[in-house]
């Protein structure tokens, strides 16, 4: 699910980098708001490779196949440190394993970064509208925690596939077979389906496992 060079406008690449841009600079700000932001360092370079090292694991789904992104999961253990985690994964697929590209390093990081945002948002909910008793039922907490990491997992992967879907149909070359392109992209689009709610679940599970072993990892900034 990247954007390789050279399918779309380059007015579009440059309003890519632009979005891009700002929101590395709106999720930096908030960043710096923590108490200590660099002791998080750590945990987002983990992450940041491991989002790197999904794009290589292929899972087969006739009659083609999908990878792992893991953006959902990185929104939910990251915060706002996702964001500039996705764009130098990114950076780094685009050089190293041929995944995106360069010029559509900006689209990809804002198709990708976004929903990683909203994820992070998501599993914030988890805490909303709690009564006092429900605070020390842990299974009610455990519960919650991995109900909405779940939904953060899954609508970060579905929704980054919505915007490829859109841009991608939306910017196809005039001397592209538009029927034959767009069938192809809806296909692809229905094939992230199941993996959407895989990596919910792997998700949820790694939430959960978070939150049973070292609870402060599931960071609030």
């Amino acid at each position: 699910m990247h954007i390789p060079d050279g399918i779309v406008p380059a007015q579009v690449c440059i309003a890519g980098y632009g979005l891009t841009g700002l929101l590395t600079w709106y999720s930096l700000r908030q960043i710096n708001k923590g108490s200590d932001p660099n002791a998080k360092i750590p945990k987002a370079s983990l992450l940041t490779a491991a989002f790197f090292v999904a794009s290589s694991i292929y899972i087969p789904i006739p009659p083609s196949s999908v990878h792992l992104v893991l953006n959902g999961l990185l929104g939910v253990v990251l915060g706002y440190f996702a964001f500039p985690a996705i764009l130098i994964g990114l950076f780094f697929q685009a050089l190293v394993v041929g995944h995106g590209g360069l010029t559509t390093l900006g689209i990809n990081a804002s198709m990708m970064g976004i929903p990683a945002l909203l994820a992070y948002h998501i599993f914030q909910l988890r805490t909303v509208g709690r009564r006092k008793k429900d605070l020390l039922d842990e299974r009610v907490t455990k519960t919650r925690v991995g109900l909405f990491a779940f939904l953060g997992g899954a609508v970060g992967l579905a929704l980054a596939a919505l915007i490829f879907t859109g841009i991608v149909v939306t910017t196809v070359p005039a001397d592209f077979d538009f029927e034959t392109e767009r069938a192809a992209i809806v296909t692809l689009l229905f094939l992230h389906i199941p993996l959407a709610l895989l990596e919910g679940t792997f998700t949820a599970m790694l939430a959960v496992f978070l939150h049973r072993v070292k609870p402060e990892l599931l960071t609030e900034r």
